[in-house]
Formats: structure tokens, sequence, C-alpha cells
């Protein structure tokens, strides 16, 4: 069942089982905030166990682009279009959330970007591999995040 993420009451709905739920539910939630602040569009998560389709198109683009398969079970996923950008998420048990941002028009604006939960460390599969950035937020905390672009086509 849909979900439209509140930002402003954060919620760890359908992200119990994860170890950093609060800082998951904020990351969560200020992903939302962006969303309705930068395009008046409402963030919408899905349980993966609804959304395969979302799950394994994030997981090809990994494979084939950098041979990343993550261990963490997927518990949440997110997939919508605004403006000429699609995006996709996955959201994980141990904190980690992978995003898709792929521009319909500029295959130079295509990549994939990781954020890891305040209270999360660095998932095995990314260690020694990707520097990672922090941002604070006042919903999630210190965030720590990291990218690469994509070159193929999805």
């Amino acid at each position: 069942m849909p979900y439209i993420v509140d930002f402003t009451n954060v919620s760890t709905m359908g992200l119990e089982s994860s170890p950093v739920a609060e800082a998951l539910a904020g990351l969560r939630a200020n992903e939302a905030r962006y969303f309705k602040n930068k395009y008046q569009h409402p963030f919408t998560v899905v349980p993966v166990v609804e959304s395969r389709e979302t799950l394994d198109y994030v997981n090809r683009i990994l494979k084939e682009e950098r041979d990343i398969e993550f261990a963490a079970k997927p518990l949440q996923t997110s997939r919508f279009q605004v403006d000429n950008i699609r995006f996709a998420y996955v959201f994980y048990e141990d904190g980690l959330v992978v995003n898709v941002m792929y521009t319909v028009d500029d295959p130079k604006k295509r990549a994939i970007g990781f954020k890891l939960s305040e209270g999360m460390e660095v998932p095995k599969e990314l260690e020694g591999t990707f520097k990672f950035a922090t941002q604070k937020s006042k919903l999630a905390g210190t965030i720590r995040g990291s990218f690469f672009v994509i070159r193929g086509e999805y």
C-alpha cells in the first residue's frame, strides 16, 4: 500500500525493522521535503513486495555499472518522474538509501546516489570505493552521501 511521506510528522512506518529506523525515517522525510519544496511533488513509498520492478531496475543499474549487489534487505521503494527526470529510490534495512536520477533528454545528467543514515556503518559493498561527503539535516541528523555517474542506457 502506498504511503505519502510526511516530513512534518516523521514516522518510521515500514522501517520498523531497521536498527536505525528513526534516522532512516528522518532521511526519508528529508527526501520528501526536498521534492515537495523543489517540485511540489509528494514523495510516496511502497513496500518492496509491491514494487519488485523498481528494485529490479535499481539493482540492474548497480550491477551493470559497478558490479554492486547489496546484501542488506530492501524495505521500501519509490519511483516517479518530475519534469524530465526519472527518480527511483530503495530504502534498505541497514539505513542505506540508494537513488537513481535519470534525465530523459540529457545523458550527462544521470547518476546513482548513496545516502547513509546517521548511526550506520559504510556498507562493505561501498567500502574503499566511494568517498562520502557529510550534510546536516534537521530531519535526519548527519547524512553521509556519495554518487557515481550512470554511463549506460536504462
